[in-house]
């Protein structure tokens, strides 16, 4: 079998396990909007505040850190997934086969990756069946689809390192707030200028707040190559950071095995 077929056949197998799992699928889909809906209803007079970004709503505002929620919940899954083989022996059973190592790392982003990618889509559709417009038009909406594909396998990568080095579908769940911490910790819901304090420096620091602002121009103001490449590199770099945790895991693992 080429390495090819094997990176395709563990690809679509990852991909089919996501679809087949209603459970993790739908609570990505669904809580995101969910919570955009809630924070507008909330949240919608702030947008009159002075200084604040010139918006139709706090839904256009807020709409890419909808996407970053729905990337984190369908990442987390990957890891959970990750560790689930290790559970019931698929994963030792692919160890015992001629597949390529990279291979099994591959197969499980490239599912996060698909899954990241059909949420921004659907996000973004959703809000529009409700008049909220995206300047940037259909290209953008391809564009930021491609930044939470990035992003989709570098959170993934973390997760499924997380899997791999405890082989537990809980521990690696049980991480899941320490990584939405970071998105509250960031400009998703609020713009810098208008934070103080150790908040706007903790904020400033944070790579999802510039990643959230290179989707968000894309939304409020039209296509911007310049703010959209500075998304996709923190993307980009969450995903190279992730497949060096991931591959370590994987050799350490590989190690202890044949120890």
């Amino acid at each position: 079998m080429s390495a090819a077929a094997q990176y395709l056949a563990l690809s679509k197998r990852a991909a089919l396990n996501t679809i087949r799992q209603p459970t993790s699928v739908v609570p990505a889909m669904l809580f995101p909007l969910l919570f955009i809906a809630m924070s507008s209803g909330a949240l919608n007079r702030s947008i009159s505040i002075p200084g604040f970004p010139k918006v139709d709503s706090f839904i256009q505002f807020g709409i890419p850190a909808t996407i970053v929620q729905g990337v984190l919940f369908g990442a987390v899954g990957a890891g959970a997934a990750m560790a689930t083989d290790i559970e019931n022996g698929f994963f030792e059973r692919l160890m015992a086969s001629p597949v390529s190592r990279t291979s099994i790392l591959v197969g499980r982003l490239a599912g996060a990756a698909l899954m990241a990618f059909t949420q921004a889509w659907l996000f973004l559709g959703v809000i529009t069946i409700f008049g909220v417009d995206i300047e940037g038009g259909i290209v953008a909406v391809f564009l930021i689809s491609l930044v939470a594909a990035v992003l989709g396998a570098g959170i993934g990568a973390i997760a499924v390192s997380m899997g791999i080095r405890t082989g537990s579908s809980e521990a690696v769940q049980g991480a899941f707030p320490l990584l939405f911490a970071g998105l509250f910790l960031s400009s998703a819901f609020f713009p810098r200028n208008l934070m103080t304090g150790w908040f706007r420096s903790v904020a400033n620091f944070n790579p999802l707040s510039h990643l959230i602002e290179g989707i968000r121009t894309q939304i409020i103001t039209g296509i911007d190559l310049g703010d959209w490449a500075t998304a996709l590199g923190i993307a980009a770099g969450i995903g190279a950071f992730g497949l060096i945790l991931a591959g370590r895991a994987l050799d350490g693992r590989l190690k202890a095995d044949h120890s």
